[in-house]
């Protein structure tokens, strides 16, 4: 099902293996040993200065050049380009590979890229030299011949409408490992369906997933109208493929393809490859960040776990809490990451979607095995970061007497779950996944012939990913007395995470309907919180009483007695006859949930107003708790509000002397009685 793609063999062009990588100056090689750069303009004569080296266009704008060299003793050199007959005066300074436009230093053997100034283009110009304003004096140039293009996306043909309503508009190549698949549709009632290429006539079985848009290597979701963007896998370009097909690997069906022509004139690829040394025999890929591999010898398994994560982010994988699916509730699994150049392969036991925290005095949600009595049974092995990767391997028994863990079975396929996500940095703990499957994920642990389908990682773009946060929201009027806390999701990487900078828990605090708007309160005046946050305490998830205090992590009564007796508690809770704290604000749950859409997809949403109108409010019946809050001068001026269960649900509460702000502020006011009037039309 994953067999490597093949060279095509009846092209007339060179077969290209590889991809470019503008800021580190590697590329993938060709089979014949060679790189595709682009399009080759021509070596650089040599006049003065040791100035030497290739000139390749990479598209319209970009010139790449390779071994070059310059002995740096100019007295007033620069690149330079023009559109007269030869190299003079009369041309303009071309920045060099960190955008300046400073003397040149001396080069020895480097490859680097340089654009063109104010959207010139390559058309535009007829030569590009090395020269020497000071002395009017050519060390080295390169003529652009006439009629020349340059690479630049190319449009082919729409996909094949065959059947589950697979079509689109006409695919763009946008360089050698990017494709472009406008108004793709498909109805996603297939469960073994993927992005596939390969070679030959027509699709075929034999042939290659392809990670879809946001990097899953599951079964195609649906989609309707919408634009996306695919990376072929490893090492893998569009000049050794012959199609790209939406198709079912179990029935062996395309539902729709397309033909990538011979030759195309498409810029080389901006992806770096990394490549992987396998030390385990077996390998899978889960996402196109992350992948696992394994070896069972005698009593014990040896798993090493690799991705493609930020420094504060963990790698979690284990066994199912259940037989028959994927199951995150009763999963057995290990949280790996690295702290600085120590990394840690823990042994947690997952009890509710959660973080760990106490529940009538027991721990629930996702828990070291420690705290729930066990034993951590997962030995590390050896632990690396390099080119962005956590390489993590820890062994294990395969049978263990801890009660907390599930037997790794091998005579016959078991069910694992998996995911990567952000550490909460204050105490090493995850947070709620940001990246996670969305079907069931089978393995078989005793392969009798080993099996490796893992590719090589690509360099993870995180401009391509990110999003600009949501705009916050301010909450300033002094006529708001009394405030509605409600609990929704948290918005992915553009809502909490993107407005705090804070790892989330996956709901987050609604005040008014906002997302964790910013409060301002006045000294002197009384405000009354009305919450809904669930008041049953045996839910490790969903109760969530209000607190008020001095620090912005919240989550209070899951802290130890050391840390709660450095924190001032200003509003929510009371001390019990034993001393031990316990809130006051608890009342039903009014909970805000995705109507049957993917969280995955929140980030795609451009402001919260869009993302909020796609949720469904469910409410439980009576009265919410209440919160009644007098600010006065002991108050400092900035506090936050909370979950006195959970930490990073709520946000900041700025307390003032009197509601005056300057005109910005208020601008920002007149948005968010805009957005809170669209609301409340919704509704």
């Amino acid at each position: 099902m994953a067999d490597v793609v093949r060279k095509k063999g009846t092209s007339a062009f060179v077969t290209l293996l590889g991809c470019f990588l503008l800021s580190y100056g590697v590329y993938g090689e060709e089979d014949n040993g060679e790189q595709y750069r682009g399009k080759y303009l021509g070596k650089l004569n040599q006049y003065h200065h040791q100035v030497s080296g290739d000139v390749w266009a990479v598209d319209q704008y970009t010139l790449l050049l390779t071994s070059f060299n310059y002995d740096g003793n100019g007295a007033d050199t620069f690149f330079w380009a023009g559109a007269t007959n030869r190299p003079g005066p009369q041309g303009f300074i071309v920045p060099n590979e960190w955008t300046k436009t400073n003397v040149l230093d001396r080069y020895f053997n480097k490859d680097f890229t340089l654009t063109l100034p104010h959207n010139k283009k390559i058309v535009d110009i007829k030569w590009f030299a090395v020269y020497d304003l000071a002395s009017q004096n050519t060390f080295g140039d390169v003529y652009i011949p006439e009629e020349f293009e340059p690479p630049s996306p190319q449009k082919i043909s729409q996909l094949s409408k065959r059947s589950h309503n697979v079509s689109s508009e006409p695919i763009v190549i946008l360089d050698a490992k990017t494709i472009s698949i406008p108004q793709f549709i498909y109805d996603g009632q297939s469960t073994n369906t993927y992005f596939w290429i390969g070679v030959g006539p027509q699709p075929s079985s034999i042939g290659q997933k392809v990670p879809d848009e946001y990097g899953y290597m599951d079964s195609l979701r649906s989609y309707n109208n919408e634009d996306i963007v695919l990376e072929l896998p490893g090492d893998v370009t569009v000049f050794n493929i012959d199609w790209l097909s939406v198709f079912d690997v179990k029935t062996k069906s395309n539902y729709g393809s397309v033909i990538i022509p011979d030759g195309l004139n498409v810029p080389p690829s901006l992806t770096k490859i990394i490549k992987q040394t396998k030390s385990l025999p077996n390998c899978v890929q889960l996402h196109k960040r992350y992948q696992i591999s394994w070896e069972i010898f005698g009593p014990q398994i040896t798993i090493q776990l690799a991705a493609q994560v930020a420094e504060d982010e963990y790698m979690a994988f284990g066994l199912s809490g259940s037989e028959n699916s994927s199951q995150m509730e009763g999963a057995d699994v290990a949280i790996a990451y690295m702290d600085d150049t120590r990394g840690y392969a823990t042994d947690y036991n997952i009890t509710a979607k959660a973080p760990c925290g106490k529940v009538l005095g027991q721990y629930k949600g996702v828990c070291r095995d420690e705290l729930l009595g066990g034993l951590d049974n997962n030995q590390l092995y050896t632990a690396v970061r390099e080119d962005g990767i956590n390489t993590i391997t820890y062994r294990r028994t395969l049978t263990s007497s801890d009660v907390g863990d599930k037997d790794f079975i091998t005579d016959k396929p078991v069910y694992v779950v998996w995911a990567l996500g952000k550490l909460d940095k204050t105490n090493n703990e995850p947070s709620f996944h940001d990246v996670y499957p969305r079907s069931d994920i089978v393995l078989d642990l005793s392969r009798k012939e080993p099996e490796n389908t893992c590719i090589d990682f690509t360099e993870y773009n995180k401009k391509v990913f990110q999003r600009e946060p949501w705009e916050k929201t301010e909450i300033f009027d002094k006529s708001i007395r009394t405030f509605k806390a409600t609990i929704g999701p948290s918005g992915g990487k553009r809502g909490y995470q993107g407005i705090t900078g804070k790892p989330s828990m996956g709901l987050a605090w609604y005040i008014e309907g906002a997302l964790i708007p910013e409060l301002y309160l006045r000294r002197g005046l009384t405000y009354n919180f009305r919450v809904y946050g669930g008041n049953n305490p045996h839910s490790a998830e969903l109760y969530h009483p209000l607190i008020i205090t001095d620090e912005p992590h919240g989550g209070y009564d899951t802290l130890s007695d050391l840390a709660q007796s450095k924190i001032r508690v200003l509003a929510g809770v009371e001390l019990t006859r034993r001393g031990r704290p316990r809130p006051t604000a608890v009342g039903p749950l009014c909970l805000s949930k995705h109507n049957d859409r993917d969280r995955r997809l929140d980030d795609n949403f451009p402001s919260f107003n869009k993302f909020n109108r796609t949720l469904v409010q469910v409410c439980e019946p009576g009265e919410g708790g209440t919160l009644v809050i007098s600010p006065n001068s002991t108050w400092p001026d900035l506090v936050y509000y909370h979950s006195f269960t959970h930490a990073n649900m709520g946000w900041k509460i700025h307390v003032v002397d009197s509601y005056t702000k300057n005109n910005a502020v208020v601008r920002k006011l007149s948005v968010f009685i805009a957005i809170t009037t669209v609301l409340l039309g919704v509704l």
